[in-house]
């Protein structure tokens, strides 16, 4: 392979580099800062391609600074299409605001106990008047509130403050604001009933608007023709990529079968389309001019097909990847797959440059890349002796070569590995196709009531079976390896690893063996490091979780977690507030209220490592006459007055959990500055976390 007809590809890379230098490195340079470097570099490289002349060496140098050029180019960009740098966004507001109008830019999405939608905000009322804003809020309604008639364009007028999203409080806790901030968004607010009214109906009846109605109409025919909530959830999840009805059950069967990536419509269903799509066309022939129709109408009908699905972000990226692979056909043949992948990639980027931090987006191209080079090498190592055998064979070096290319990254971001994802996709690919077919025949024939009930319970029995097989892949033993903790080196050295390894089988040379090995003992230290020493070490937290308490002790693998009766069987909550801490720290065995004591007269003492912890639980506590401790910790709003505590307990430090109100915290805070007493509220400064 030889780098030179790769242009696209090395312009993709440098400006994906300048994206990600302005991500994480947003103070590096200012706005104007990199628009003269970016004119700097530009004009320095047209002086040096067309004045100078074309040696060996100046081409080096030109291409140096041509994609230095780009680099810049991916920086700038970035700042660009930060929305939050607008002198008149919401987030530069700061007078109290009483009332704001927004633009309602996404269909309605159900939640467990609301319905979302994306607001991008017209104008704001603050105690000087009304005043035009920009900006987009996150907007939860009760679920009896009457908001998914709401279309596309229609202004709302909203009653109160927006509420900025917080960071998040709790050691390696998913942080909600980073990925909002990667949608630019920045704002949330819970509106109650009676704090909004209807504004206007949508005046811009444009592409979107029409857009979002088809997807309206095409979710209620299949829950027309689909009876069951469980098969109508995966009809929609797989034909128009809305998620809303998946229940937990069904996903974690799906995540643990490896078959979770046909739960969102992504490349897997857009290249089953636009396979479809060239056998029917294969007729038209191989000229330049049939090759160009094909082309053609193939970009209508998977344009139209995203246009069904109310061009959502997934089937948006995926439709935007096969549209340049479709053009690039009849262009010519020198031109390469890889290439014609970067220049999707490109394009996406300039259009969002955020999409990059998507881990959809990352899943897609790892997966389409790992195909691209794996499969065939990977189909040639085994001949079939069958034609079944054969189309097996196929499908499960698809699987293979995608599962090489994306491992790492699930286990970055997800912590697991379906250990029967090839069983699995043996019939979930087949079977999504038949459900993609059918549910798109479904939508085609919805006016002919008689053919599309059939067709309905059709589709809806070949789910439940399909269904079926998942669970029964779930329930094999040892299907799931889980709980898997990496960190962002290990999971780079991974990607090194496998990069590596390609090129190992390709140019077999010793230097490459050399590379891999010094990438493996990287990692192995990084584990090493990770299991025998920060593992080992004694720590205490008291976790930031609002109305209630919990804090845990951990050492050596083993945690011992104290919490409200409330929190403790609330597993859900469990998982996302505590769960990727407890991996972080190697947690495999928790010891809860059950098997420690429990409270009484209103309070616990505790002893860890020498350290000794009072916990007061409510206000019905009764203290021992001098008591000495090292921490105390108030939930529930107990204490009246840290003064009064003084003549019966002495202590080092103060927390005050996230069990209390803010108003009651505020007080001791400041009565503990006068007295004076150490004192940490993790409401306001987040989860407190100590070394012991």
């Amino acid at each position: 392979m030889q780098w030179i007809p790769f242009a696209m590809v090395r312009i993709a890379a440098v400006f994906c580099g300048g994206v990600l230098l302005c991500i994480y490195k947003p103070a590096l340079f200012s706005s104007e800062l990199a628009t003269t470097l970016l004119l700097v570099f530009l004009t320095i490289y047209f002086l040096v391609r067309i004045v100078l002349d074309k040696s060996p060496e100046i081409k080096l140098a030109s291409g140096v600074i041509g994609l230095s050029t780009i680099l810049f180019g991916g920086y700038l960009n970035v700042k660009l299409k930060n929305e939050s740098e607008r002198a008149d966004h919401l987030i530069q507001i700061k007078e109290k605001i009483l009332a704001y109008q927004v633009k309602l830019i996404t269909p309605a999405e159900e939640k467990e106990k609301s319905f979302k939608r994306v607001g991008s905000v017209l104008s704001v009322r603050t105690e000087i008047g009304w005043v035009p804003s920009f900006g987009k809020v996150n907007l939860y309604w009760p679920k009896q509130e009457l908001v998914t008639h709401l279309d596309y364009g229609d202004i709302v007028l909203i009653k109160g403050q927006p509420r900025e999203l917080e960071s998040a409080f709790n050691p390696h806790e998913f942080n909600f604001k980073e990925f909002l901030r990667f949608k630019n968004t920045y704002h949330q607010q819970f509106v109650k009933g009676g704090d909004w009214w209807l504004v206007s109906r949508s005046k811009d009846k444009g592409f979107l608007f029409y857009a979002h109605r088809a997807r309206g109409w095409s979710v209620a025919v299949i829950k027309k023709f689909i009876s069951s909530p469980r098969e109508q959830a995966i009809v929609t999840a797989l034909v128009l990529g809305v998620t809303d009805g998946l229940d937990t059950d069904l996903l974690n069967a799906y995540a643990a079968s490896g078959a979770m990536h046909v739960l969102a419509v992504s490349g897997l269903h857009v290249s089953i389309i636009y396979g479809i799509l060239l056998f029917f066309f294969k007729p038209l022939g191989k000229s330049n001019t049939a090759q160009w129709a094909v082309a053609v109408l193939s970009l209508l009908l998977l344009w139209g097909y995203s246009f069904v699905t109310g061009l959502s972000p997934s089937v948006l990226r995926a439709v935007t990847m096969f549209s340049f692979v479709a053009v690039a056909k009849p262009v010519g043949r020198s031109t390469n797959i890889y290439n014609t992948l970067a220049a999707s990639a490109f394009c996406l980027l300039l259009y969002d440059p955020y999409l990059i931090m998507s881990v959809g987006f990352q899943l897609s191209y790892l997966a389409v890349l790992g195909i691209v080079y794996m499969q065939r090498p990977i189909f040639n190592l085994w001949e079939a002796r069958s034609a079944f055998m054969n189309w097996a064979w196929q499908l499960s070096c698809v699987s293979i070569a995608a599962q090489i290319s994306t491992f790492a990254i699930g286990f970055y971001y997800f912590h697991q590995f379906p250990v029967y994802f090839l069983v699995a996709n043996l019939f979930i690919i087949p079977g999504s196709f038949v459900v993609l077919v059918g549910g798109i025949l479904l939508l085609i024939v919805s006016p002919l009531s008689f053919f599309a009930s059939w067709l309905g319970t059709g589709l809806e029995w070949f789910v439940k079976i399909l269904n079926e097989g998942i669970f029964t892949v779930e329930k094999i033993p040892f299907s799931l390896i889980s709980d898997v903790y990496i960190s962002a080196t290990q999971c780079y050295l991974l990607f090194v690893v496998v990069l590596i390894g390609l090129l190992l089988i390709q140019f077999r040379k010793f230097s490459l063996i050399v590379m891999i090995f010094i990438a493996i003992v990287l990692f192995s230290l990084i584990s090493w490091q990770h299991l025998f020493i920060d593992i080992s070490k004694s720590n205490w937290i008291v976790y930031r979780i609002q109305g209630h308490s919990a804090m845990e002790w951990s050492e050596n693998g083993h945690s011992f977690f104290i919490a409200d009766s409330a929190f403790l069987n609330d597993k859900k909550n469990i998982k996302f507030h505590l769960q990727s801490n407890r991996l972080a720290n190697g947690i495999n065995e928790v010891y809860s209220n059950d098997s420690l004591p429990h409270v009484s007269n209103g309070c616990q003492l505790y002893q860890h490592s020498g350290k000794k912890f009072l916990w007061i639980a409510n206000q019905k506590f009764k203290l021992p006459a001098k008591l000495a401790v090292d921490y105390l910790i108030i939930s529930n709003n107990s204490v009246g007055s840290i003064s009064k505590l003084k003549g019966h307990v002495q202590f080092k430090k103060l927390i005050l959990d996230g069990s209390n109100s803010y108003r009651y915290c505020e007080r001791l805070e400041k009565e503990a500055l006068s007295l004076p007493v150490i004192c940490y509220s993790v409401l306001k400064n987040g989860a407190f976390v100590t070394g012991l």
